[in-house]
């Protein structure tokens, strides 16, 4: 309650007597209590949808008329992007947007690629931004840029200068990035076609333990070659082109069909292109 009255900007006792005339129109209760917190009863997930629909009707026909001030304005804008993303994102993302808007506000999650869409429809997410190419067929989106992949291991006087060869890649142990979108597919994939098989020592979940687990061991992580310097800020690793010609991999922005007329949406989208298109 106190959460949802926080999101609504009203006080707790007003959304439980809110809630009260709703259990009493729908005749049930639409929200128990279990050891997970409160969850939504099946008639309350029934008409999520269809309430949720008729909300963001309205709010399109109030934004579309709505002017948006940058200069003014204080709200808030939900990305969803990974822990790298925020990483590569965030630092110019801030910079610009404390001069030209400085009223506005960020917050970023990591929310799983399913439901980003619906995270999207009912009003709970802007902007998703990262390789994300199985949202291209349900969100709108615009590409950023493309980047090649590189390989990337901690400085010794043993490594080759410029460039790393097929043989000397393979013979390297390998931590694998196994994130949400599928570039780890594509490497694995675009390797297994050349008949290439490599040692993973290591599968991880997310890039920010990566330069640590390189700083102790003599092990190697491929990844977009953005990622790679922005994990390279101390300087303590050597970044190679990867010596297996494979297709580059794309950042996108994406947001809902929605919002195309949003005025704030529509500031936002240019906003980010603008500082982070390549």
């Amino acid at each position: 309650m106190t959460l949802a009255a926080g999101r609504l900007a009203i006080t707790q006792p007003a959304v439980s007597y809110a809630l009260g005339r709703l259990r009493k129109l729908f005749d049930d209760a639409l929200f128990v209590r279990t050891p997970e917190g409160m969850m939504p009863t099946q008639t309350a997930e029934r008409i999520a949808v269809p309430i949720g629909r008729a909300l963001l009707a309205v709010r399109d026909a109030l934004n579309e008329t709505e002017p948006f001030d940058p200069g003014t304005s204080d709200r808030e804008f939900r990305l969803c992007m990974s822990d790298i993303g925020e990483q590569v994102f965030l630092p110019s993302l801030c910079e610009r947007l404390q001069t030209l808007a400085p009223a506005i506000k960020l917050s970023s999650e990591l929310v799983p690629v399913a439901m980003v869409v619906e995270r999207m429809r009912m009003g709970q997410l802007d902007f998703a931004i990262g390789n994300l190419p199985t949202l291209k067929t349900t969100t709108r989106y615009q590409s950023l840029f493309r980047e090649q992949y590189a390989c990337m291991t901690r400085k010794r006087d043993e490594l080759p200068a410029g460039k790393i060869s097929v043989q000397d890649f393979l013979a390297l142990s390998h931590v694998s990035v196994t994130s949400t979108d599928s570039s780890h597919v594509a490497i694995e994939d675009t390797l297994a076609s050349r008949g290439l098989n490599r040692h993973i020592a290591l599968r991880v979940p997310h890039f920010t333990v990566v330069p640590q687990i390189l700083r102790h061991t003599g092990w190697m992580v491929t990844l977009p070659e953005g990622v790679a310097h922005a994990l390279n800020h101390s300087d303590d690793f050597v970044i190679y082109p990867l010596p297996v010609e494979m297709p580059g991999v794309e950042s996108t922005v994406h947001w809902h069909g929605a919002y195309d007329a949003d005025a704030g949406n529509r500031w936002f989208r240019a906003f980010l292109f603008e500082t982070l298109r390549r």
